[in-house]
């Protein structure tokens, strides 16, 4: 069973450390002892948590999709040339980096500002852990 630092918690959850005692002393989260005698929470209990009380803006697209990693966002950048562009989107605390043709970009009228939604469906998705066996 995974059991992350108070600190860690928040970091992960986006919250201040006082935030996640709060939420400790709330009964929000449970909150223990490690063997070296630092405060913590259950990994599971806070993924639950996170997953739960998670608040992504609205889709504006408004269309069915089969895809379920749909990261609403805004443009922070855009750098072209005459055929390609990188598009920057900062999408909550994720950043994602997009390569398309500079014409999707004129069509789609994406620009610093600009409200888009990026779709990530694949396969080949890499998942790191620490240095563990």
């Amino acid at each position: 069973m995974t059991h992350l630092r108070i600190s860690q918690a928040a970091t992960f959850v986006g919250v201040s450390d006082d935030t996640v005692r709060r939420w400790i002393e709330q009964g929000t989260l449970t909150g223990h002892k490690d063997s070296a005698g630092y405060a913590v929470v259950d990994g599971a209990e806070l993924a639950a948590y996170a997953r739960d009380n998670a608040v992504s803006p609205q889709d504006p697209a408004g269309v069915n999709s089969s895809a379920r990693n749909r990261l609403v966002g805004l443009v922070t950048a855009v750098t072209s040339d005459p055929v390609m562009s990188q598009v920057e989107l900062q999408c909550g605390p994720h950043r994602i980096v997009s390569l398309m043709s500079t014409e999707a970009v004129r069509d789609l009228g994406l620009e610093p500002g600009a409200v888009a939604t990026a779709v990530v469906k694949s396969t080949a998705v890499i998942v790191e852990t620490e240095g563990r066996k």
